[in-house]
């Protein structure tokens, strides 16, 4: 059952999501990888309350938005280890394939994604010409990285996130110092605070860990946005919650041991959780913080 997060109700806000592409100043270049189509393209999939910052790119607003997110897929939480889960069969009911939520899912890619890439086309069963997808092996069309993009364009960081359908592309670009916004930081040594990104390998790359950071080539991953801390929670007790996309086909919450210092790894290194061996915190760096995108 999802747990109460009551201390974090103050926090969240709704945001309307009315835009009419028009010239202004403060257009913020969001093409982030090889292909993009540009800056100046890329706007037009960005409502001017978050290209031009009505309210400050703060944790409480990031967390309030994929809080809402959860919501709306019926506030799943997914604790199971993910190396368990029976593989999805035709009589499954996938979230992300029914009315309203595949549409949703579509957004994130549409708001989340350079519109030079074929993925702003995707939505929670559709490719970009519209065709429906395999319904069973659909990881081709994985939108957990999507998800986080979404977020982080509607917060409103701009420029300062590395906005791509593959998690490695901003882990990568944190660790190589290329992303103005975000820290790569080592999860034997820096506690995730509220608002971070936690990531983990998936498959073959779940041996990927901080020292292997930057890779040579892009691999797959998950990331998910700490909403929540609980020193006395079941069923970990020290523990952070995180809302990650396309876990188990929803938005879902998951919850995440940690030591008594706050850090997903122990003193000798191995990760505190035994189902993710977290191989990289992202610290995001707010406005309200008062640390400079630049500093080193």
């Amino acid at each position: 059952m999802p747990r109460k997060i009551a201390f974090l109700l103050p926090l969240i806000a709704l945001g309307a999501c009315a835009h009419t592409p028009r010239p202004h100043p403060a257009r913020t270049p969001v093409a982030q990888y090889p292909n993009g189509a540009g800056p100046l393209a890329a706007d037009t999939h960005v409502p001017d309350f978050a290209t031009r910052n009505f309210e400050p790119f703060t944790r409480q607003n990031t967390i309030a938005i994929a809080l809402r997110e959860w919501r709306m897929f019926g506030q799943p939480v997914s604790d199971d280890d993910p190396e368990q889960r029976p593989e999805p069969t035709i009589a499954a009911v996938k979230p992300e394939r029914t009315a309203g939520m595949w549409q949703r899912v579509g957004e994130y890619w549409w708001i989340g994604q350079d519109p030079g890439e074929k993925e702003s086309a995707w939505t929670g069963k559709h490719d970009e010409n519209g065709q429906v997808t395999d319904f069973v092996h659909d990881g081709t069309y994985a939108w957990s990285a999507a998800f986080i993009s979404y977020v982080m364009r509607v917060a409103g960081a701009n420029d300062r996130f590395a906005y791509s359908p593959n998690h490695a592309t901003y882990i990568n670009a944190a660790a190589a110092h290329t992303e103005k916004g975000v820290r790569a930081r080592n999860p034997d040594t820096y506690a995730p605070r509220l608002g971070d990104l936690i990531c983990v390998g998936r498959g073959a790359s779940r041996a990927v860990r901080f020292a292997n950071l930057p890779t040579a080539n892009p691999f797959p991953a998950h990331c998910g946005l700490v909403v929540a801390m609980d020193d006395n929670a079941p069923p970990f007790g020290h523990q952070i919650s995180i809302i990650g996309g396309n876990v188990d086909d929803a938005v879902s919450m998951t919850h995440v041991p940690v030591d008594r210092h706050g850090r997903l790894s122990s003193r000798r290194g191995g990760s505190v959780d035994p189902r993710y061996p977290w191989c990289v915190v992202l610290q995001v760096l707010y406005d309200a913080d008062g640390a400079s995108p630049n500093a080193p």
